[in-house]
């Protein structure tokens, strides 16, 4: 196994371009576990630390620029208020030490149906900007899952940048585990509320072959919310409303069964996280008064 270690941004395209079976590692709380227990045995290692831009944010107006290899634990410490349901999720990332050194460059290379970041981002509305000696593309994060632990990539790009829209509304992200820490999802959800376009959008992690959004559930719920004049009134979500968005997203879940859960409870945990982090949230939203014309 070759060790690449370029010192800028252009020598790694460069190296990439070459060698595009090399494996990016910048974090490497993936790959090493992999290459440890002998799952994968790659001719190249692409090191990427070295590489400044890749662990810097920038924060607009709109838009959160985040590096991919900004740590999660920097996410959970500077932009809470920017990306709240990324910061959430950021806590559930496996211990000290590895939310130290990952970050969701790494969760989204290796596309696993079970990365952290994936739902948070799904509901966020997330862009993935790639670029290779050929030219920079952005990937809407809706269209960057292909398959099991495969992404949209071509075989000579790399993650540079996640773009992320500011919160304009409450967020929440759920996550169950088989213990506390350093715990892979059983399943995940993610929520988010879009105020300034009456929208809400969700994530479900490890519950499908890809992180998937809620989509039926969401449409459903905008409907309700819209027709009932919720987002005017900030009146409470009724029972019936709460339930069917659970049920929708339950239905979107196409899960399987294996070690950590069967594909049954998958489905239940899933519908029981769209209730309460509904739930969460709009308590968040009616308490905060945003864009509430008739509240109280």
């Amino acid at each position: 196994m070759d060790f690449l270690r370029p010192a800028s941004w252009e020598e790694a395209l460069a190296a990439k371009a070459e060698h595009p079976t090399a494996v990016p590692i910048a974090g490497g709380t993936d790959i090493m576990v992999e290459i440890n227990f002998d799952h994968r045995r790659p001719e190249y290692l692409l090191d990427l630390n070295r590489i400044v831009e890749l662990r810097e944010w920038e924060t607009g107006e709109e838009n959160v620029r985040l590096g991919a290899s900004v740590p999660y634990t920097q996410i959970m410490e500077n932009l809470r208020a920017e990306l709240p349901g990324l910061a959430l999720a950021s806590h559930t990332v496996a211990s000290p030490q590895i939310r130290n050194r990952g970050g969701v460059g790494g969760n989204l290379g290796t596309a696993s149906p079970a990365g952290d970041a994936h739902p948070a981002l799904l509901a966020a509305g997330a862009e993935v900007e790639v670029e290779s000696v050929r030219g920079a593309r952005f990937i809407p994060i809706d269209e960057f899952y292909t398959g099991v632990k495969r992404n949209a990539l071509a075989p000579d790009e790399l993650i540079k940048t996640i773009h992320i829209k500011k919160a304009d509304g409450p967020q929440q992200y759920s996550k169950v585990g088989t213990r506390n820490a350093m715990v892979i999802a059983v399943c995940a959800f993610g929520i988010a509320l879009h105020p300034e376009t009456r929208t809400v959008k969700t994530g479900i992690g490890s519950a499908a072959p890809t992180p998937v959004r809620a989509k039926a559930a969401e449409d459903f719920l905008n409907a309700a919310l819209e027709e009932g004049g919720f987002w005017d009134s900030g009146k409470i979500i009724t029972p019936s409303v709460a339930k069917q968005f659970a049920e929708l997203a339950s239905a979107a879940c196409n899960p399987i069964d294996d070690v950590r859960g069967t594909a049954k409870y998958r489905r239940h945990a899933v519908g029981i996280m769209a209730r309460r982090t509904l739930g969460w949230t709009w308590e968040q939203y009616r308490g905060t008064g945003r864009t509430l014309e008739g509240a109280a």
